[in-house]
């Protein structure tokens, strides 16, 4: 390959119902250090019916040019039309990296566009970087079972593509008004020439807990023992009105449903404030919780790594500590309420 025909940083923009996916700005954000670096433009890549109405919003999130396939056929997401459309363009303009989020749209789309192109995929990254005089994207992410980081990089094959997961890269802040280079592009396709059909789409209802949306996280380790000392975590986070979190081992357990787990086969977040009880705090686990705003740790091990990672760290007994604490943010939590009443 002629890698001088390659030009450009791309991220796939991630559209349902008319809004971006956040993880989709955050790669913009991510995207635009790695162009900046290389001096070459960011491009976002947008297929959907009636999409135009967000391409502002793309601009004014970093992107220099976005690539459009507006058309009805794309109205819902289906591999082979999203893949057929992604591949014509790739042909057309030659990116030399394609960012798309580690959702379950972006990691099917993935796939199927290195499969034919062909070229590499590195997935569920979660730290980017490139080399300025080569462009050799360097994608990292925990490898065997998180014990070490592995940077995976794609020498013979452009472009090069990567899955990044949710919450570990961040989203510019919004310039307003911020326009670029629009490029409209179609290609032949029928709805006969697609092998899936859409019948029906249903929403989700069962109720669960998002804990990446989630501003406290109270998360509960094997420290605690067992089934029953991990209800401390549920009295916390009922105190404060939080989500409940829990590493692998207290999933694999039986002591919490999956949808609660964070780390690198959970969850990604990024609360305002993490308690993380009981945790030791293996890489696996920090990955998916690292950027959280406060990170508050409980560990009766001085040693536990967590403490390395933590802003706060009480070494000490959780079942002697959380009580405590629990009492006195339900004092500060009723003078709160009862300075509010007073107000009105």
């Amino acid at each position: 390959m002629n890698f001088e025909d390659y030009r450009g940083v791309w991220v796939f923009i991630e559209e349902n119902e008319g809004k971006i996916a956040p993880v989709s700005l955050e790669l913009l954000g991510a995207g635009k250090k790695l162009a900046d670096k290389r001096g070459v433009e960011l491009g976002g890549v947008i297929i959907g019916d009636n999409v135009k109405q967000i391409v502002n919003k793309v601009y004014e999130y970093g992107a220099d040019v976005v690539y459009i396939y507006d058309e009805p056929i794309f109205k819902d997401y289906r591999t082979e039309s999203f893949m057929k459309a992604l591949l014509d363009c790739c042909q057309k303009h030659k990116p030399e990296i394609i960012l798309f989020g580690a959702t379950s749209t972006g990691k099917d789309l993935a796939s199927a566009v290195a499969t034919d192109l062909p070229t590499g995929l590195t997935a569920d990254t979660t730290e980017l970087d490139v080399e300025e005089d080569t462009g050799l994207l360097l994608a990292s992410r925990p490898a065997f079972g998180g014990n070490i980081m592995a940077t995976i990089l794609c020498k013979k094959y452009r472009p090069q593509m990567a899955t990044v997961r949710p919450k570990v890269m961040k989203a510019l802040s919004r310039q307003p008004g911020r326009t670029g280079k629009l490029v409209e592009e179609t290609i032949p396709l029928k709805e006969g020439d697609v092998r899936t059909k859409v019948l029906e789409i249903v929403r989700e209802t069962t109720k669960k807990v998002r804990i990446d949306e989630a501003d406290i996280i109270v998360a509960g380790g094997k420290g605690l023992g067992s089934s029953e000392g991990f209800q401390i975590c549920h009295e916390l986070a009922d105190t404060l009105g939080s989500a409940v979190g829990a590493s692998r081992d207290v999933v694999e357990a039986g002591w919490i449903e999956h949808h609660h787990q964070v780390g690198q086969t959970g969850v990604t977040v990024t609360p305002k404030i993490y308690f993380a009880i009981g945790i030791s705090g293996a890489i696996q686990h920090l990955v998916g919780m690292k950027n959280s705003g406060l990170i508050i740790a409980i560990n009766k091990d001085p040693e536990a790594p967590i403490f390395e990672s933590c802003h706060y760290g009480i070494v000490g007994d959780a079942f002697e500590i959380v009580p405590i604490l629990i009492d006195q943010f339900k004092v500060a939590l009723s003078r709160e309420e009862a300075s509010h009443a007073r107000k009105v």
